[in-house]
């Protein structure tokens, strides 16, 4: 077992969210699902956890009238998802 992994990142679904908003303020779902190839569903679905653990935060608003949602990393997710990122280093390069 690797120390210091993130069980919420062992999707590799997450894990694009994630590094997404990583280098994105915010990015809206059209975007994101087209970066990452993904149904609405699936992406959703996902969202929808690393928004329960409080790693994206999601902002609704209509543009004319269009409701367009985007999502940002928040500072407990960028911590955590960094944390992740250097068990896996960590784990690499032993």
């Amino acid at each position: 077992m690797i120390q210091g992994l993130n069980k919420h990142f062992e999707s590799r679904i997450r894990l694009g969210v994630m590094s997404v908003l990583m280098v994105n303020d915010w990015v809206d779902f059209n975007t994101m699902k087209e970066l990452l190839s993904l149904t609405d569903g699936n992406l959703a679905s996902h969202i929808k956890a690393l928004e329960k653990n409080e790693y994206i935060e999601i902002r609704k608003a209509f543009v004319g009238k269009k409701p367009k949602t985007t999502y940002n990393a928040t500072k407990l997710g960028r911590t955590a998802f960094k944390n992740h990122l250097s068990a896996l280093e960590k784990f690499l390069n032993r």
